[in-house]
């Protein structure tokens, strides 16, 4: 549209666009209905999730009982149920064509399944069974390679043709609870150990590369799917560690806002955002590059979120939490759904632009940031506030009554590490 910017034209801009933002700020609050639809059917807890890598409504699902379900998204409902393992289903993912899946459990077991039912009278059996020596904690598969790694006492290294590992990679002895592919760099592994360390490894050298070591446990990892050397960390001390791979000294950001252990983390497709799941019964979506959470997600049934994943398209978020539900929630709360007519769209896109424009002007911020918290967060939050500045104060104290430089100052991303080793 040919516009003429001359300001003499147009004294009262700002203050209209102004009231505009305002009001548009004011009706995504209102339109703001993140909770979708709940999958129910399992008999216990969801212990993990994975995706389908070519089709966006298949989802699938592993419970405490050994149970794997299979869901179709867009109906809503369960397609296929299998008893695959005694004890807890550990871990899952999907083959990177999409044929089959592999899980692994208590019962010591790696199992790969086909990924359609089986035909009329046909068993209900794997293609493979692998037993190990030891229970296996977690299972990834390569991105273009018919090549697995699972995690345990080791991280071992899988070809799918062969019944023994191509190579085992063990940085000091201790249980490794998650490892992941990098999905740029495919050869490039991370893992956390609950000795408190992330290890990252290269499959072509078949050695560790390095590790960090942190205060407290990391539960596990994810890889950022544009930049392939930054990975986010979901951390027992309620924190959000994003590092880049080259300079593991000091995290690229932490992210606080959880109140209790973050139990899970997945990158949104397009590499900007990721969610985070937690015990203290909410998940929150992040911007990479800020210390605090945009969004938070929670329900008065909901219970402690175990494991969470955004699809493929950009557009929803799962979580699997404790009281055996799956949930499915809009990745932008205040999103309309179903085909937008062009006006619409240029409506929106306007909003957009203005709540962009004046999302610093102290009564727009209010409004865009205020959630609704449970009262158990709420407190928690406040409790925890008070605790970091009661800490603050204390050290201010102390550098104050102390020799020069003998108190150094250690910035809040650093103060989370202990070491770094190479």
């Amino acid at each position: 549209v040919p516009r003429n910017y001359d300001p003499a034209l147009h004294p009262f801009e700002v203050a209209r666009e102004y009231t505009r933002a305002l009001n548009a700020t004011k009706l995504e609050r209102v339109f703001a209905k993140p909770f979708l639809s709940s999958l129910d059917g399992h008999r216990d807890g969801v212990n993990c999730m994975a995706k389908h890598p070519k089709s966006l409504s298949t989802v699938l699902s592993g419970a405490c009982d050994g149970e794997v379900k299979i869901w179709n998204l867009t109906k809503r409902q369960c397609i296929r149920t299998i008893q695959a393992h005694e004890g807890f289903v550990r871990g899952m993912c999907a083959r990177f064509c999409g044929t089959s899946f592999f899980t692994v459990g208590d019962d010591k077991t790696v199992k790969q399944w086909k990924m359609e039912s089986p035909e009329y009278g046909e068993e209900e059996e794997p293609i493979h069974t692998i037993l190990g020596k030891t229970v296996y904690t977690g299972i990834d598969h390569h991105w273009k390679e018919p090549v697995f790694a699972t995690c345990g006492h080791q991280v071992d290294i899988w070809d799918e043709q062969r019944t023994s590992p191509k190579c085992s990679l063990t940085w000091g002895f201790d249980s490794i609870s998650s490892v992941k592919f990098n999905p740029i760099e495919t050869y490039l592994l991370g893992s956390c150990a609950s000795d408190r360390n992330i290890v990252l490894y290269d499959m072509r050298k078949s050695t560790p590369l390095k590790k960090v070591i942190l205060n407290m446990r990391t539960n596990t990892l994810c890889w950022n799917p544009m930049e392939a050397f930054i990975f986010t960390a979901a951390n027992e001390d309620y924190n959000l560690y994003t590092f880049d791979m080259r300079f593991l000294e000091s995290p690229v950001m932490v992210h606080m806002d959880h109140v209790s252990a973050v139990l899970d983390v997945d990158y949104s497709p397009t590499g900007k955002e990721f969610v985070s799941a937690s015990f203290d019964k909410s998940i929150r979506i992040f911007p990479v590059d800020k210390g605090h959470s945009r969004e938070v997600y929670h329900t008065k049934r909901m219970q402690h979120v175990i494991t969470v994943k955004w699809t493929s398209d950009n557009k929803y978020i799962l979580c699997g939490s404790d009281e055996m539900n799956i949930r499915l929630w809009k990745a932008n709360a205040s999103e309309k759904l179903g085909v937008l007519a062009p006006r619409e769209k240029a409506a929106m896109n306007y909003n957009q632009k203005l709540k962009e424009k004046f999302q610093f002007h102290p009564q727009i911020r209010r409004i865009a940031q205020h959630r609704h918290l449970p009262k158990s967060i709420y407190g928690q939050i406040k409790e925890q506030r008070v605790m970091r500045e009661a800490r603050r104060r204390k050290e201010q104290n102390r550098r104050k009554h102390s020799k020069p430089g003998s108190v150094p100052l250690v910035p809040e991303r650093k103060k989370h590490i202990v070491a770094v080793v190479k």
